[in-house]
C-alpha cells in the first residue's frame, strides 16, 4: 500500500507538469485517408518537433526516442544490433532471460530492473529526466516452471514524453488490479505481449485493452503470424487495424485517430545506415 501511495504522489506530480503540456495522444499511419501515421526515418534522424519515435527491434524490445535526443529501451537484452549505441535508459523484466541481461553495459546512465533485489520485494522506480519520466508499476509473475507466483516479480514501465503517456506492459501475467489500473493511468499508446498464453490469454488482453482505452495499440512478443493474427482478429470490433510492414512510429500531439488503433510493427535490429 506504501507503494501504490508513492506511485499516486508520482502521478500527481507528473499531472501538474502535464498541465503545461496537455497529454492527449495523438499517433501518426498511413491506412488513415488525411493522416501521415508512420514516418520511415533511420534511429539516427531527428526526432520531430514534439514527437517521440517508436522503434521495434525484438520480440519486447522497443526503442524509444524524443525530439531533445533522449533514447530509452524497453526489456533490453543486451544486443539492439549492429550498431555503437548507448541508450539513456533501459528497462528490465525478469520472466525470461529474452527480457533482460545481467551485464547491462556500464556506460549505461539508467538500468531499471523491474524486479527487487529480494524475492517478492518487488521495486519502485521515478526517474525524471526532465524531458522523460520513467515510472514503474510492480506486477506478479508465476515462477519459475509455472509452480506458484513471484509477487512483484516484473513491472510495467511507463514513459511521460511530449505531452503522451506509454506504457509497456512487460511480461504480464494477470490482468492489474484496480489499484494498479490507478497508478498506471491514463494510457496514449500501450505495446503489449499477444503471445495468448505465456503472458496473459487473449480474452484477458481483450478485457486489459478495452480498461486502458489507448489510443494506439502495439503488439508485442507474438510467435508467427498466426499468433498476431488471433490477436488482430479479436481486436478488430472495437479496433481499426493498420499493418505499417515498418518498424517504426512516430507519435505526437498533432492528430488523434478517430477511432483507437492497433498499429502492427514489423522488429528490426538497429543497423548502420538505416
Amino acid at each position: 500500500m506504501i507503494r501504490i501511495a508513492l506511485l499516486l504522489t508520482c502521478l500527481a506530480s507528473a499531472a501538474v507538469a502535464q498541465e503545461r503540456q496537455p497529454s492527449h495522444c495523438i499517433a501518426v499511419a498511413d491506412a488513415t485517408p488525411g493522416v501521415e501515421f508512420v514516418h520511415r526515418a533511420a534511429y539516427t534522424d531527428p526526432v520531430p518537433e514534439e514527437s517521440v519515435r517508436l522503434r521495434y527491434i525484438t520480440h519486447a524490445s522497443f526503442l524509444l526516442q524524443t525530439e531533445g535526443g533522449l533514447s530509452a529501451v524497453t526489456d533490453f537484452t543486451g544486443f539492439l544490433g549492429n550498431v555503437d549505441f548507448i541508450p539513456d535508459v533501459v528497462t528490465m523484466n525478469h520472466a525470461h532471460s529474452t527480457h533482460w541481461t545481467a551485464h547491462p553495459d556500464p556506460a549505461i546512465p539508467n538500468v531499471l530492473p523491474g524486479w527487487g533485489e529480494e524475492f517478492g520485494a518487488g521495486i519502485d522506480h521515478y526517474v525524471d529526466l526532465g524531458e522523460m519520466v520513467i515510472r514503474n508499476v510492480s506486477t506478479d509473475i508465476r515462477s519459475a516452471w509455472g509452480e506458484g507466483v513471484e509477487p512483484e516479480g516484473n513491472s510495467i514501465f511507463v514513459f511521460e514524453a511530449a505531452g503522451l503517456c506509454i506504457g509497456h506492459l512487460g511480461h504480464l501475467h494477470h490482468e492489474p488490479t484496480d489499484e494498479q489500473y490507478i497508478a498506471i493511468g491514463r494510457m496514449d499508446v500501450v505495446m503489449v505481449a499477444v503471445d495468448g498464453g505465456l503472458t496473459l490469454d487473449l480474452p484477458a488482453v481483450f478485457r486489459v485493452m478495452n480498461r486502458l482505452k489507448a489510443s494506439i495499440v502495439i503488439p508485442m512478443h507474438w510467435f508467427g503470424d498466426g499468433t498476431l493474427g488471433a490477436f488482430l482478429d479479436g481486436m478488430r470490433e472495437r479496433f481499426d487495424v493498420v499493418l505499417t510492414e515498418g518498424s517504426e512510429l512516430t507519435v505526437s500531439l498533432e492528430r488523434l485517430p478517430a477511432q483507437p488503433t492497433v498499429m502492427v510493427l514489423r522488429p528490426a535490429y538497429l543497423r548502420e545506415g538505416e
